[in-house]
């Protein structure tokens, strides 16, 4: 099996088939299967083309000097010649194979099982000419006392590790050069320091199971085998200097011994494989959650059929559609001290510390899932990845709306579009590329992030080149809003004014002054338009952080910041205020999101911002954005408590040599540990991620904690679920009577949220429905039926007028000037009215007239649409209001407090509601169900009340299927036509929020 897995036919290569094969077997045949060694070979593996490994070694120890693939082919001709166990020329091996920790034997039912606790698997770490010099200088023992080393590791030096099956003294007293390390294969370390701020570039190889990280596949959407900045730091920063361990007593020929540790022989079988080999090869780490439809299904053919007029991609087609392998996210920071440069970093630069399970050695972070017996990760990282805002970055109903907005919408105006979208979808690439810009060009000027940079990728780019940086953009936009994103966030008057004029935010005053000309204090930073404190800091919610593993490993120092723990960090953003666009100039601007501010005026309110109190204080019912959306307490309501980080820690670790102290490394728990579930409603996104990982390109199983956790996505629809069914909302049916030929029965809706409901972006919508049942239960009269796409229906199962606003061939919008759509009720008294929670919102006028006024108060006259900046007047807004809403004119004062118009206040109001006094503090809906039962088939016997949510409408599909095109468009009729709600809680398109259950009719 080796010789079918490795290369043959490389000129000067000396193959394992070559060297091993004995009798005409293949090379596995020929391992000395006597005793317990399973590493040992019948001959010695050493280099037998020295001029081979001579003409690759200026290569190999020059990682940045080529484009990743190119390097890794050649890293891949060099060991599978063995160039790095070149003893004629200098290089050093380990005096034998040793152990990085204890291993344990367990006795349980008759048998031995053993665990191996160390840091690696047993090693035999194999140093070039440079690197034992090196360690002869600065790592033997009357080195150990000093803080830091003498002379840094050169540029060129290497490192490998092999690694074998634990425990060590299985191959101990095997001559090395007769072991090869499989499966485990090896860890490598290639001194690089103009390359990384960590100055290594790492690697696992393997003479099995490995291959080429690019091109990326998205079968896998794997964790890169090598590169820089990668997790081995959340281990190596640890280290007193230079990120290695490296000490002289483990190297031949030199005096003292290496560390020992307890090992229980027992065992002749491990548990499972190493934590670095399933880290490494984790088998299948992006399997669908999920099984797809394999076609079309019958109900989405009849709402959208044939492809709309436009792509109708298949299984077949599916790389047309695919987005970039999050394999090519790979950000790092560059070499000596940190520069705006590096102000943006993708997020796989902080898993390997706070991520669950990254040492394999401590599980903090974790729970145990008692359904399943695996790990739920409740780790910053493992939570927020598979969150919206994780997944926002590779968002394929975002990406279909920007291509309607840009194609469609504004052609004339699409690099402002994209430029502006991206901004907050993907922040990171769009900020990192405007401060670049900035810098680079003469007069300052940010440049235009288009689409075609997020899908950037580094494949045949070498490090530091311009094609380079492209792709360095397009990974930190698919990375979502990351990190970095938020804990580079600097908010409040007094922290603005210190950081504004820093390079790093040259190009958000300009952001500021297009997205927010009129605003002033904290509404000047809506639509993330805020400011960002130096690349050398990150600020997190905990005071005295220990400092030192991210310094070393990133060059970033973490300080305390109480804005963390504010409202207002999650209001810059999810407070989004857009100029109206006609004909390509700013005619206005308008609200399109307002979840911030619906809070802000609630019962909900904490009564401060980031500069101090706000206007009428605390409301009755106060809780922060942070106290739902990243909660920190037990189900009890105690405190979380829990360390924050995964790493190398002093006390609680296998001993290691060189290392840095205690008080460095040792991590406290910490009350109110905060899990970044950062969940809504949009378990269609969800679900999207969890049945197509390849189009989306992500991985599903956790990086770190591998096979032992519950997947994340999974853990992210459970978050989402358990809010549904009990942090939305609540229905309640009262006396339900007859009277003649009249049921009358009356529904109230309760809001339980901290803002309207729905809320966010405008074409999300709730709707109730209402059955009237017979004694057996069938439904002879109903109010909000649908179909199995989601659309509502009237008694005959027809469409309900505005359910669709084009025909099925996407050339005609049908009766647009009528703005079609289901009004407010306070009383329903036919099958083909709905009581429908939602804002629409028109166009300027398209009769040509130029006499119009667009922004709050603005009479509708134009179309409905979708188009975030197209909004010009409200049509419709009966969503749920929170308990406790402000009168105007406070909710003025509070606007004018946090520096926005008097515009903020009444756009939190209602629109076309009437007089229905539900709406004037909130709280939920009442209303009236009156069913003539002169055409009613059948005996009531009970009626019944739900209310479902949808976070993609049909109408808004179908708008994007009609307005877009493209791959964009393509993919998101693909996932939409092919997902899987059977048997879900979303099962139909709509998402089950409230249910009364059969409530029976007064006799």
């Amino acid at each position: 099996m080796i010789a079918q897995k490795l290369r043959a036919g490389v000129a000067g290569v000396l193959t394992l088939a070559a060297v091993l094969a004995s009798s005409g077997e293949a090379a596995l045949a020929a391992a000395d299967t006597v005793g317990r060694c399973d590493a040992k070979q019948t001959v010695k593996l050493v280099p037998t083309d020295p001029a081979l490994c001579a003409s690759l070694l200026p290569t190999v120890q020059n990682p940045s000097g080529l484009p990743l693939e190119e390097y890794e082919n050649t890293l891949n001709r060099f060991f599978r010649a063995f160039c790095h166990r070149d003893t004629a020329n200098g290089w050093v091996r380990d005096k034998s194979v040793r152990d990085t920790g204890p291993y344990i034997s367990r006795h349980d039912d008759g048998t031995w099982t053993g665990q191996d606790y160390g840091t690696h698997s047993p090693v035999v770490i194999w140093y070039s000419p440079e690197m034992a010099a090196w360690a002869r200088e600065n790592r033997t023992p009357a080195e150990e006392d000093r803080a830091t080393d003498k002379t840094p590791v050169p540029d060129g030096a290497i490192m490998v590790k092999e690694m074998y099956p634990a425990p060590a003294s299985r191959c101990a007293d095997v001559d090395p050069e007769y072991l090869l390390p499989n499966p485990n294969g090896a860890a490598i370390m290639v001194r690089d320091a103009q390359a990384s701020q960590d100055g290594w570039f790492w690697g696992w190889f393997g003479w099995t199971g490995w291959d080429n990280d690019y091109p990326a596949s998205n079968d896998s959407n794997r964790s890169p085998y090598m590169g820089f900045g990668q997790y081995c730091v959340n281990c190596h920063a640890s280290a007193r200097d230079n990120m290695t361990f490296t000490s002289t007593k483990n190297m031949q020929g030199e005096p003292g011994r290496p560390l020992v540790f307890l090992t229980q022989d027992d065992a002749p079988k491990a548990a499972d494989k190493a934590h670095h080999a399933q880290v490494v090869l984790p088998g299948d780490d992006a399997p669908r959650l999920g099984q797809p439809h394999v076609a079309y299904t019958a109900a989405f053919n009849a709402a959208f059929p044939d492809g709309m007029g436009g792509g109708k991609p298949t299984w077949d087609t599916l790389a047309g559609i695919q987005m970039p392998s999050e394999t090519y996210d790979n950000v790092w920071m560059g070499a000596g001290e940190p520069t705006v440069h590096g102000e943006y970093l993708t997020s796989d630069q902080c898993a390997g510390c706070h991520d669950a399970g990254s040492t394999g050695l401590q599980f903090d972070m974790t729970k145990i899932d008692p359904a399943t017996n695996k790990l739920w990760n409740h780790s910053p990282y493992a939570t927020w990845r598979t969150s919206p805002m994780g997944l926002a970055g590779r968002d394929p109903i975002f990406f279909s709306q920007l291509a309607s907005e840009s194609q469609t919408f504004h052609p004339d105006t699409a690099g402002v579009v994209e430029n502006t979208c991206l901004g907050c979808h993907g922040f990171m690439g769009q900020r990192q590329y405007g401060i670049d810009q900035s810098l680079s060009n003469a007069d300052g000027d940010c440049g235009t992030f288009t689409r075609d940079m997020a899908n950037a990728i580094p494949l045949g780019t070498t490090p530091g080149t311009p094609e380079a940086l492209t792709a360095n953009y397009g990974g930190l936009a698919r990375d979502g809003i990351s990190c970095m994103a938020c804990h580079h966030m600097v908010l409040g008057e007094e922290a603005e004014a210190a950081v504004k004029d820093q390079p790093q935010n040259n190009c958000v005053e300009a952001r500021q002054e297009f997205l927010n000309p009129n605003e002033t204090g904290f509404a000047k930073t809506f639509t993330g338009s805020y400011m960002v404190g130096a690349p050398t800091e990150v600020y997190g919610p905990f005071k005295d952080p220990k400092t030192a593993p991210m310094e070393a490993a990133l060059g970033i120092t973490p300080k305390y910041s109480h804005t963390l723990g504010e409202s207002e960090t999650c209001g810059t953003c999810h407070t989004v205020h857009l100029p109206v666009l006609h004909e390509g100039k700013p005619v206005g601007y308008i609200y399109e999101q307002l979840t911030y501010p619906e809070w802000a005026f609630s019962a909900y309110r904490t009564g401060t911002g980031v500069d101090g109190p706000l206007p009428h204080g605390a409301g009755d019912r106060a809780e922060s954005c942070q106290d739902c959306h990243m909660p920190s307490t037990e189900p009890d309501g105690t405190p979380t408590v829990s360390k924050i980080a995964s790493i190398q820690e002093y006390t609680n670790f296998p001993q290691a040599e060189f290392t840095k102290g205690p008080e460095e490394l040792d991590l406290p728990e910490r009350e109110g540990f905060a899990r970044h579930t950062l969940v809504g409603l949009n378990i269609f996104l969800v679900k999207m991620a969890q049945q197509f990982p390849d189009v989306l390109g992500i991985r599903t199983q956790d990086p770190m904690l591998g096979s032992k956790g519950v997947d994340p996505l999974l853990y992210t629809e459970q978050q989402m679920l358990d809010q549904a069914a009990n942090g939305v909302a609540e229905v309640t049916v009262g006396a339900a009577e007859i009277d003649g030929d009249t049921l009358t029965a009356s529904v109230s809706v309760v809001n339980k949220v901290g803002h309207k409901f729905p809320s966010g972006v405008g074409f999300r919508r709730a709707f109730l429905t209402f059955e009237v049942l017979d004694p057996l239960g069938d439904v002879i009269w109903a109010s909000g039926r649908t179909d199995a796409a989601g659309r509502l229906l009237d008694a005959d199962g027809s469409v309900l007028p505005g359910e669709m606003w084009w025909d099925d061939s996407c050339r005609a919008r049908i009766e647009p000037d009528k703005r079609i759509h289901q009004p407010h009720y306070q009383t329903i008294t036919a099958q083909n009215q709905v009581q429908v929670y939602q804002e629409l919102v028109s166009t300027p006028p398209t009769d040509g007239s130029t006499d119009f006024t667009c922004g709050e108060g603005a009479t509708p006259e134009g179309q409905l649409t979708t188009s975030f900046l197209s909004i010009c007047a409200e049509v419709k807004d009966n969503r749920l209001m929170p308990h406790g809403t402000l009168p105007l004119d406070q909710r003025i004062e509070i606007a004018k407090a946090l520096g926005a118009q008097e515009d903020m206040a009444h756009d939190t109001g209602a629109t076309a509601v009437g007089d229905d006094p539900d709406y004037v503090s909130g709280g939920g809906d009442s209303l009236v169900y009156r069913v003539d039962l002169s055409q009613v088939k059948g005996t009531p016997d009970s009626v019944r009340a739900r209310l479902y949510y949808q976070a993609t409408p049909p109408f808004y599909l179908q708008d994007r299927f009609c307005t877009a095109k493209g791959a964009d468009r393509d993919r998101l009729y693909f996932l939409s036509g092919h997902l899987n709600l059977d048997g879900t809680e979303a099962e139909g398109w709509k998402l089950a929020i409230a249910d009364s259950g059969p409530m029976m009719i007064a006799k």
